[in-house]
Order: C-alpha cells, then structure tokens, then sequence
C-alpha cells in the first residue's frame, strides 16, 4: 500500500476501509470477552445464587484488567507502531480465554479475565490511531463513528450468545468461543493492518511532540465529560439484561434480543453522530447534545419502570442505550485530533483509563443501589452523572493536525 494519506478532498482508498473493518472486527473480539462476565450474570444469579454486588465485581473484573494496561498499550503504539500492538494484544487475550475456559476455581477465573481485559485494551488506543492516521479530518467523524461501532457490536453479540451457551454448556463455552474469535482476528490484523505514516520532518515533529496537556486543560475536560457519560452506558450493558429478566419478568432469549438490538441500533447511532460531527464542523457541540440527551432518556426509563410499562420499557431501553453509547467516538476523536502522532496514543489510553475506571465501579456499586432502593430510583441517579458532563464540555474544539505525510 502506498504510504500517503488521503487529503480531505481525496477519495479514501480501499485498503483504508479494509483496515477500519479489521480495526472494528478486532475491538469486537475484545469486547466480546469483556462482555462474557456480565452476561453470566442471569445464570450466576439464578443458577448458582450468587448476589447482584458479588456478581458486579465478577463482571467488572475484565473491565479492570483494561485499566491496568490502556495507557502502556498506548505508549506502545506510539513507539512501535498500531500492527504489532493490535494483532499481539489479541492473541494474548485468545491465551487467557483459552486458560479461563479450561479453570474450575472462581478465583482462578477472576484472575484470568482480569489477564485477558487487560490484553484486549490493545486494540483501544492502536485502533483508534489507525483511523486518525489514515482518514482527513473532515471524513473522520464518519470513520471513528464506524469504528466506535465495535463495542456494541462486541456486546449484541455476547447478549445474543453467552446467556444460551451458558445454560446448555456451562461458563466455559462462550469463553471458549471469545478465545477462537480473537485468535483469528489476531492473524487478520497481523497481515492487513498497516501503520500510518509517521512525521519525518524534524521540525513538524518536534512541534507535535509537545505535551499536550501542557498547553490547554482541554483534553482533562474531555477525559472528565466521559468518564460521566460512561456511567449510563455501562449500568445499562451490565444490568440491562437482568432488569428485563427480574424486574420486569422477561424470558431469556426475550431480553437477550432487546439487549442485541439495544446495541445494534446504538452502533448505527455512533456513525449518524459521527457524521452529524462532520457536518457540524465541531465534535464538542454534538457531545453536548448528547450529555442532554442522556439525562431526558434515564429519567424516562426510571419513570416506565414505575409505571410497570414493559413493552414500553423495552422500546426506551434502546433508545437510552443508543444515547449512552453515543458520546464515544466523539470523545476518542476529539482526543486524537488535540493531542496529535506523538501523543495519541497515550491520550487515547488515558481517555480509555479514564473511562474504564468509572465503569469499572458501575458493576459493584450500582448492583448495590438496585438491592438498596430498585431499579427505579437507581436510573434516576444515574442521570446525575450526563447532567454533571454537560458543564464540563469544552465550548469548542482543540485541533492538532495529526496526518503527517513525508
């Protein structure tokens, strides 16, 4: 592939897409073993009787591995390139699933899975890199928003499939099956992903360089706005399910396919915002729409759960969780584009951390809530969370032009 990138009024060429469906094909593998624990929930819950706050800290135990590692991961794809990054970091996380899939002991699993998140937040910031590097800014929203549609693909697939393998074969299958979907994405990438160009101008680069959280609190301000608008969204994807299942009595299979649309139709929702963004010219105005819209959809989920309005329920389930996912890609592009090449990578790992430590106590401390007060009331906190976001978006956009060609 020739090593230049497209300007904006360029045509992107094919071999970027190809590796934009890699990239998003590759994240979806990882999610799709993050996303294991929280849908063994209903059957850890039912089955084994395990409590709402223990099987939390089950489901947030990848979560956690992710916020060890985000950061180097980053680091790692600024020094060595986003191929190597991607395609080592899946193939370790087929290593642990593997292991996790042939364990007994629960401490043994926690440990594993702790192991293999923390090998898929590979794929977050390296991911994130190859489309900033590759796709010209005004086409971007579009290419992130694309991108960004991994997670819930990830996650519509582990709703559809693991509660179903976990009843007829145990928590071992849908481990094993996260541990072949990242192994062969782990050799697709290794052989179709190719790094984005690097600055060679010795001055270009040294102005990149710069520390960009030196120069403005900008990219604080972003990672702060997300790790708010992260609480939603990750109280729906652990619980979602089990609010259909116990609070509102739906059958398995049921739940499991308003959970899968929930998310299908939210990563559709990340590609119209992203290019909502392209059109708007600002990533940071569409944000703040979101962080609104977050607040309106919680209130009214809280307010259809005491109603006892089931089919109703089901309907803003989606549209909340299509909101709470949205701020994403948003977000991610909005750091690479203030940090530029030399710190996109760790921005994006911190954006991530960032992120992941707010989720990561959503599982515990929000099953909590829900034992303590319901379902209803605990919806109506957490949209305290997006209502404190919306004062924290910047009032415009930083830029670092971050496509540097020889």
């Amino acid at each position: 592939m020739r090593k230049t990138t497209p300007t904006s009024s360029e045509q992107v060429p094919v071999a970027v897409w190809r590796m934009l469906a890699l990239g998003v094909a590759a994240q979806a593998g990882g999610t799709l073993l993050i996303c294991t624990p929280a849908y063994l929930i209903p059957w850890l819950h039912e089955v084994r009787g395990m409590p709402l706050t223990q099987a939390g800290l089950f489901a947030a135990a990848p979560t956690f591995g992710m916020v060890l590692t985000l950061v180097a991961w980053g680091a790692l794809a600024d020094h060595f390139g986003e191929r190597r990054v991607i395609a080592g970091g899946l193939a370790l996380t087929a290593l642990f699933a593997f292991a996790a899939a042939s364990v007994r002991g629960f401490d043994s699993l926690v440990i594993l899975l702790i192991l293999g998140g923390a090998s898929a937040a590979s794929t977050n910031a390296a991911s994130g890199r190859v489309v900033v590097g590759w796709f010209p800014r005004p086409r971007r929203g579009l290419a992130m928003g694309i991108r960004q549609m991994a997670q819930p693909l990830g996650v519509a697939v582990a709703a559809l499939v693991v509660p179903t393998l976990a009843r007829r074969w145990g928590i071992w299958a849908p481990l094993l099956l996260a541990g072949v979907a990242t192994a062969v994405l782990a050799l697709a990438c290794a052989i179709g992903v190719t790094n984005p160009p690097r600055p060679v101008n010795p001055t270009m680069a040294s102005a990149v360089a710069v520390n960009p959280y030196s120069q403005s609190r900008f990219l604080i301000r972003i990672h702060l706005v997300s790790a708010l608008l992260v609480v939603p969204q990750f109280t729906l994807s652990i619980f979602g399910l089990i609010w259909l299942i116990s609070g509102l009595h739906w059958g398995t299979t049921a739940a499991g396919a308003v959970i899968a649309a929930a998310q299908l139709v939210g990563a559709v929702g990340r590609v119209v915002v992203g290019m909502v963004s392209d059109r708007a010219g600002s990533r940071v105005r569409v944000l703040r729409w979101v962080a609104v819209s977050g607040v309106v959809v919680m209130l009214l989920l809280a307010l259809s759960d005491s109603l006892h309005w089931s089919a109703g329920a089901a309907v803003l389930l989606v549209l909340a969780t299509t909101v709470s996912v949205a701020d994403n890609g948003l977000a991610f592009t909005s750091v690479a584009e203030a940090a530029g090449p030399s710190w996109s990578g760790k921005a994006l790992g911190i954006q991530n951390t960032g992120q992941f430590v707010a989720a990561s106590v959503v599982g515990p401390l929000v099953g909590a809530l829900i034992t303590a007060v319901g379902y209803p009331l605990t919806f109506s906190i957490v949209a305290v969370a997006p209502l404190a976001a919306i004062g924290l978006v910047p009032s415009r956009d930083r830029h670092l032009e971050s496509r540097l060609v020889p």
